[in-house]
């Protein structure tokens, strides 16, 4: 990546983070730097699982949890334990009127943002925000291989096989399609990649093995959350390189009709419709791409 590119980042970020007071270890003039303040937010917004709080925020073990126990002496915070050992963090009556403050203020700071611009400035400022804010989340994706028996990876088959089932003229039946099961999605024999976005599964995609013969592309799929990323393209480029690791030359794969972003994708990507070359009953298109 040039010099150019990497400045305007940079650029970038430290006009943000003056912009929005981060530099100020009292955001929102509150007392406590802006990674208390985000963490108190969260535990306020949504679910106070500790883990789940981790993977969220994209923070360490031990980040959080030096956090968590300054929150706790300012008697913002407690923490029970599940019959399990989780940790759950949830507010107290004072951490509730700080939340409240908080969202006071951060409003105000959006006020004060967009207060000294006219209205075309303003409605380019929030076009451009959305955009920003859409590509780092891309940006923020991580592709990983996965046990295909894990909870996030069988959670992304069933999202898959529903979505099927209501996008298919005549349903979607998996005991009536070719078979991808997790001894072929394991390698040797394949492998699965999930796509995660702060921790949760967004997508995922597989590849099954043949020897010397085409490997195949198999349970291409993007929770409709994360479309609008850019994430199918990544994650086909993710397949298609773990696919010359493993020596692979030809890249096959079958779709509906009724997939039709996919079957652009696919265009896209260079593959290109050749005859049927299985027995799938669903598949409608037949592609190959030669890496």
């Amino acid at each position: 990546m040039n010099q150019p590119v990497i400045e305007q980042v940079r650029s970038f970020n430290r006009a943000v983070t003056e912009g929005i007071g981060v530099l100020d270890d009292r955001f929102l003039g509150r007392g406590r730097p802006l990674g208390e303040s985000r963490l108190l937010w969260e535990i306020g917004s949504g679910d106070g699982d500790v883990r789940a709080l981790r993977r969220r925020l994209g923070l360490h073990a031990g980040c959080v949890s030096r956090e968590l126990r300054s929150l706790i002496r300012e008697g913002l915070v407690r923490i029970t334990r599940s019959d399990r050992g989780a940790r759950h963090a949830s507010l107290t009556a004072e951490g509730r009127a700080e939340w409240a403050e908080l969202d006071r203020r951060s409003n105000a700071l959006a006020e004060r943002i967009l207060a000294p611009l006219s209205d075309r400035q303003s409605s380019a400022l929030l076009s451009a925000m959305a955009k920003v804010e859409q590509l780092i989340q891309a940006s923020m994706v991580r592709y990983t291989i996965a046990d295909p028996g894990t909870a996030d990876a069988r959670w992304c088959f069933e999202q898959y096989f529903a979505e099927l089932d209501t996008r298919f003229d005549a349903g979607f039946n998996p005991a009536l399609s070719i078979p991808a099961d997790a001894h072929e999605l394991t390698r040797p024999a394949g492998l699965l990649v999930v796509a995660r976005l702060r921790g949760r599964p967004v997508g995922c995609g597989a590849l099954k093995f043949h020897g010397h013969a085409p490997a195949e592309v198999k349970r291409m799929w993007i929770d409709q959350s994360a479309r609008g990323l850019g994430l199918g393209a990544r994650l086909l480029h993710e397949l298609e390189a773990h696919a010359r690791e493993a020596g692979v030359t030809v890249l096959r794969l079958e779709t509906n009709r009724a997939l039709r972003e996919a079957i652009a994708l696919y265009r896209r990507a260079g593959y290109v419709e050749v005859d049927r070359f299985s027995d799938e009953a669903y598949a409608d298109h037949w592609f190959e791409k030669t890496l």
